[in-house]
């Protein structure tokens, strides 16, 4: 999409800008993030095209993902700086970028987690205690698959299909959708399921729920809460971390690390804007591709 734009923009931060490498990909990628929403909500309009108003909805949509509020900062930032020097080529009269600012919702927005914070949370956990391999497993899922708490506690046995790397999630309204799991979470719900394989208190009611308390019973969202705030603590990590953090932190990483957004949103289980009609399923394949390629957890393990 107005690719000679793009490609001039890429000299002038190299050549009159003189910027490294890596600050003009961090731009470039920004951009991209731009014509990807663009095609997503099909305006059908080229960059120079664009209005404050679109603009504005672009750095709104990339905050309902849960994209951090540094981020959207320094998206604000390349988009700025892109239009600036469309007005400088005299592409452009007016700058529609000169008044963008963050959605004040964007305050509001959960902590993202650090690649060493996760790590930080998972090693307080006490393996010693009965509950160690099951609260080891919550995290990883958490992470590895950016789920709502209510979609975490509601897992069912029935619905995973480790073996195939996926898991199948019941979000709002009832919808169902497949979820890619990796491996470093796949091995450790298997170390848990061996744990709750020997539990001889599983109430009839809860035989097909994935996280059980200790009394056999379905893992409640207060509980959830209290063992993530409880290991944050342990941890030393003075955020407020809950297991919204959790889903916030999965599409920054993947979001900050080149993913699609239209990706991230299918993985997120977020209603799309545009008619159904515009866009086919995404093939699982295809999800599957995205998080072993972006998501912090499998690069840390390869």
């Amino acid at each position: 999409m107005e690719t000679p734009y793009i490609k001039s923009f890429k000299a002038f931060l190299a050549l009159e800008k003189g910027l490294s490498p890596a600050s003009i990909t961090a731009y470039l990628q920004d951009l991209k993030k731009l014509t990807e929403f663009i095609e997503i909500h099909a305006l059908n309009k080229g960059l120079s095209q664009l209005e404050l108003n679109d603009l504005q909805n672009f750095i709104t949509y990339l905050n309902e993902l849960g994209l951090s509020v540094n981020s959207q900062a320094r998206i604000i930032s390349s988009l700025k700086a892109f239009f600036r020097y469309l007005i400088l080529e005299d592409v452009l009269l007016e700058d529609p970028a000169l008044l963008l600012s963050a959605p004040k919702l964007a305050r509001s927005l959960p902590s993202v987690l650090t690649h060493q914070e996760i790590e930080l949370l998972i090693a307080a956990i006490d393996h010693s205690k009965k509950e160690g391999s099951r609260n080891r497993a919550i995290l990883e899922v958490l992470y590895a698959c950016g789920l709502r708490v209510s979609e975490l506690t509601n897992l069912k046995l029935s619905n995973m299909y480790l073996h195939i790397g996926f898991i199948k999630v019941i979000g709002k309204g009832n919808k169902e959708r497949m979820v890619p799991i990796g491996d470093q979470a796949i091995k450790h719900l298997e170390f848990y399921l061996l744990d709750r394989n020997q539990m001889t208190n599983i109430k009839p009611e809860s035989e097909d729920i994935v996280f059980l308390n200790r009394r056999g019973g379905q893992l409640t969202r207060n509980m959830i809460f209290i063992i993530i705030k409880d290991l944050a603590k342990k941890a030393g990590i003075d955020k407020k971390v809950s297991p919204h953090t959790f889903r916030h932190t999965f599409a920054t990483h993947l979001i900050e690390g080149g993913a699609n957004l239209r990706i991230v949103q299918d993985l997120l289980g977020h209603k799309s804007i545009v008619t159904t009609e515009i866009y086919t399923h995404l093939d699982m394949g295809y999800l599957k591709e995205t998080i072993q390629l972006f998501h912090p957890r499998h690069r840390i393990n390869e």
